[in-house]
């Protein structure tokens, strides 16, 4: 079951109280009897990165599906391959043209 943090808006009076997610929110300070608001907190945990597959914490290989291949193998490729290109239309002088009078 959860705990809740509530605080009193008249005496400044803060607690935490262990309810289901099935009771109805406290609304009365049981120190004045003034009105109660909830408090929320920061979360505790947060996930970061690109994924998180189901396969992630089990040793060896299974059936799910792998996880996304990163783009940097092709972007490699293409770099070499231009490169080549280039190397060799620069390696060959382009033919002047005639002045014609």
């Amino acid at each position: 079951m959860p705990t809740y943090s509530y605080a009193c808006t008249e005496c400044d009076n803060r607690f935490d109280i262990v309810q289901s997610f099935s009771e109805d929110s406290l609304t009365v300070c049981p120190a004045c009897s003034g009105k109660l608001r909830k408090l929320f907190n920061s979360v505790g945990i947060v996930f970061k990165g690109s994924g998180f597959y189901r396969t992630d914490s089990r040793g060896g290989s299974g059936t799910a599906s792998e996880p996304a291949k990163s783009d940097s193998a092709p972007a490699a490729k293409s770099k070499s391959d231009s490169s080549s290109t280039s190397s060799s239309s620069t390696s060959t002088p382009a033919p002047a043209k005639a002045a014609a009078s």
